[in-house]
């Protein structure tokens, strides 16, 4: 317990730690480069700091445990935007670029709704992981081939990104993210040990600490991002997470390991997700609207939102 406990914290000091030369690295790489910020956040940043997820829910799946995988995809979800973006708005208001409510966020809800349809019957499938796998091949073709907007960089610190080579900003962007990798696994297995010697039940722990543990690289790297000043990176970087969370997670157990799940993953915790997600298009389609930012009281709003829901899932205990 107390081995666990010491790898815990050194979990934590390595995804900090991690996520901030990993932003550094993936901004260095949006300057040299010319490429919008937001499309880095939406594709190398978003499937940096989704790698956790994909990884501990394969494992998951092939251990013939498909409630945990589908509640770490749906979970870290929740987390993103009731947490993650919730602090980091919370510490510093951020302003959604216009892009965003045209192409991202629309299709993050369509992601969404399919998943919902997909899991209506309460069973995850081959057929269903198959459907994703096509979504999510065509979401990648379409990153790769639309036409390249305006590089919108204003927001980058321009003397310090100038003064990086784009292959000393590689470095650092792989070096971030293999410890956010190593720093995410390690603090989820720690965890997950503890979890268990509780007799805590595989969807909880696939709900919370496995959730929890895999998106502190987006807590981490989202508030790095909004602490740089870094808005489209901090944006993108969650909607690209949670859009990768569900086309590139929940493929696993349906492939691995199909089979029936507790109907509370639908009614609770997938409207909790979509609940969260609506409230993240409306903030930023009113922000951008209006010509502001996304501020502290809506940050702080959906970091209760994510309280109450476990306080709810614990009350159903």
């Amino acid at each position: 317990m107390l081995l666990d406990i010491i790898i815990i914290f050194l979990g934590f000091v390595g995804l900090i730690w991690g996520a901030d030369k990993f932003v550094y690295g993936s901004s260095a790489l949006a300057r040299n480069l010319g490429v919008s910020p937001l499309v880095i956040g939406l594709t190398i940043v978003a499937f940096g700091t989704s790698a956790p997820e994909i990884f501990s829910s394969a494992v998951a799946a092939l251990e013939n445990e498909p409630e945990l995988a589908i509640g770490n995809a749906l979970g870290s979800n929740i987390f993103n935007v009731g947490i993650a973006l919730g602090v980091a708005t919370a510490i510093r208001p951020l302003t959604p670029p216009a892009s965003v409510t045209q192409r991202e966020l629309p299709a993050m809800m369509f992601v969404i709704v399919l998943t919902g349809l997909l899991l209506a019957n309460f069973t995850l499938g081959i057929i269903d992981a198959l459907l994703l796998i096509t979504v999510i091949v065509y979401f990648s073709w379409y990153l790769l081939t639309r036409k390249p907007e305006s590089p919108a960089l204003e927001d980058l610190d321009v003397d310090e990104i100038d003064s990086v080579s784009s292959l000393r900003a590689a470095g650092w962007l792989l070096f971030g993210l293999l410890l956010l990798i190593i720093s995410a696994e390690a603090l989820v297995d720690a965890s997950t040990s503890v979890a268990r010697s509780l007799g805590v039940s595989s969807a909880i722990i696939g709900l919370t600490l496995v959730a929890l543990g895999t998106s502190l690289p987006e807590l981490a790297s989202t508030v790095a991002c909004a602490l740089r000043g870094h808005h489209d990176l901090a944006i993108g970087n969650i909607v690209g997470s949670n859009i990768l969370n569900l086309l590139a997670v929940l493929p696993f157990p349906g492939l691995i390991s199909p089979a029936a799940f507790d109907p509370s993953l639908l009614y609770r915790d997938y409207v909790t997700m979509l609940v969260l997600s609506l409230l993240l298009t409306i903030m930023c389609f009113l922000a951008v609207r209006r010509g502001t930012s996304i501020g502290r009281g809506s940050g702080i709003f959906l970091i209760l939102v994510y309280v109450a829901w476990v306080g709810i899932m614990y009350w159903q205990l």
